[in-house]
């Protein structure tokens, strides 16, 4: 891609990413690889083949033709293989957990990945590695090189880190003269049921490898999360926090009605159609489960409210997308229902276009799981969220997203976790959103801050202070 940043001189510095092998952990990291290279800086991209195929295949919002292919360089590394048990829909806990033995074959990432560093080490002034805050154990070897530096990405919001490292060290009051419990709702969701015991124990396994962290970065916006952004550099860990975000292009071109390059998506060309803030978009993102009885429910819902909606209704994704493609889970409708609500709705069962969905002008919600990804895409969009978290950091992002920014509505509040939400519930719900009085200034303060996002990322904005302050750390 075009750049009009700084120049820096050929393998001057070299950024090394390391995702966790999770669709909304690859996807965040991509598209800040995209970032760090319109600064021409060359970035390697690493982890096994089919999670850096799945990672290219699935990225929207920019050219990946060009910008990957010239700025952004893989590496393939080959691990042996590894057996998931497919998605369980009637887990007690709603964590991924069928993925813990991708995440916990990782490991055997670190040597390929060590000899990478090295020989870019013998290469460059300086190789600065990027990685996962749960890929810790993956990078340390980078312990040893006196040209490395390695930085922690966070997958989810500055709100919600904020508040586990103030948890642990016992919530006190004030943080260098800023009330912190100003900060923070009386009822914040605690984490009980958010991670399976196990997943837990793979995260104390990396604790040990922070000693090589020489910062911290988020997927945030200063205009969304600066409150927690500048606790967070308070916390006395003198490391510095960094939100240089949002990764995600903020402007997507709308590609209009006809368009015949062959690429735009059916449900683009129904919403077109629709009228302005006239449709509800439900998607649970890629690591939801639901039941054949909650999918049922949320079917029937959807039909008795009356209102136009895209429903992407996908299962969660296996450990490899690419093999025993037939033994995917298909959900059950009650029958011809895709017939009889196809005048106000569309089911979607493959990747959809979330950017292009969220940033048309016929979308008006979005149900979504509180994903910090699409909390994210909504947020930059201007687009309200009916939240539904499911499991992880999503109750708190609830909370951010209802509590303390007031851009959403709680649809299946997080102490009913357990319980069928009835098809009534749903109705009830998504009636609730296309209403108004309340919703009408949620509606606003969404596009407002909406918005104010897209204005932060002009040049002198939070958004390029912040980015281009990380750039010139690493490149000093």
């Amino acid at each position: 891609m075009a750049s009009n940043h700084q120049n820096n001189a050929p393998n001057e510095v070299v950024v090394v990413m390391v995702p966790l092998p999770a669709q909304g952990h690859l996807n965040q990291l991509l598209h800040l690889s995209r970032l760090i290279s319109a600064y021409n800086i060359p970035v390697h991209f690493v982890g096994t083949p089919n999670h850096n195929r799945q990672a290219k295949v699935r990225v929207h919002g920019w050219d990946q033709t060009s910008d990957v292919k010239n700025t952004i360089h893989f590496h393939d590394f080959i691990i042996p293989p590894v057996f998931c048990p497919p998605p369980n829909p009637n887990a007690p806990n709603k964590f991924p957990s069928h993925l813990l033995p991708t995440f916990e074959a990782t490991t055997h990432l670190r040597h390929p990945v060590a000899a990478l560093l090295r020989n870019l080490a013998s290469q460059t002034r300086r190789v600065v590695v990027i990685h996962d805050s749960i890929m810790a154990s993956v990078i340390q070897d980078i312990g040893s090189i006196v040209n490395g530096e390695s930085y922690t990405f966070h997958t989810v919001s500055a709100f919600a880190v904020f508040l586990f490292l103030w948890e642990g060290i016992g919530c006190p009051p004030e943080l260098e003269g800023i009330r912190v419990k100003s900060k923070i709702p009386d009822t914040t969701p605690g984490l009980e049921d958010c991670f399976p015991d196990e997943f837990l124990n793979f995260i104390v396994t990396q604790y040990e490898y922070t000693v090589y962290n020489s910062g911290n970065i988020y997927n945030a916006s200063r205009t969304i999360e600066g409150d927690y952004i500048d606790l967070l550099n308070k916390l006395g860990d003198n490391k510095k926090h960094w939100a240089v975000g949002p990764f995600n292009p903020v402007l997507v071109p709308e590609k209009k009605e006809g368009s015949n390059d062959g690429k735009r998506h059916a449900c683009l060309e129904w919403l077109d159609k629709q009228e302005r803030n006239s449709v509800i978009y439900v998607s649970f993102g890629t690591t939801t489960c639901m039941t054949d009885e909650q999918i049922k429910e949320l079917a029937i819902g959807l039909e008795q409210s009356n209102q136009k909606f895209i429903w992407v209704l996908r299962d969660a994704d296996k450990g490899d997308l690419f093999i025993d493609g037939d033994q995917v889970r298909k959900a059950e409708l009650p029958e011809g229902y895709e017939e009889k609500v196809k005048d106000r709705g569309v089911v979607v069962r493959d990747w959809a276009p979330q950017l292009e969905i969220l940033s048309h002008k016929s979308t008006a919600w979005f149900l979504s799981h509180c994903g910090w990804n699409s909390c994210m895409e909504s947020l930059t969009s201007g687009v309200p969220i009916a939240c539904w978290p499911m499991h992880s950091d999503q109750p708190r992002n609830t909370t951010l997203v209802t509590r303390v920014l007031k851009v959403g509505l709680v649809i299946r509040d997080w102490e009913r976790r357990n319980e069928l939400l009835t098809s009534s519930m749903v109705k009830d719900g998504v009636e609730k959103l296309m209403g108004s009085g309340e919703v009408d200034e949620i509606r606003k303060k969404a596009r407002e801050l909406g918005a104010a996002v897209r204005g932060s990322m002009v040049e002198g904005g939070d958004y390029r202070v912040d980015l281009s302050s990380f750039i010139a750390h690493i490149t000093r």
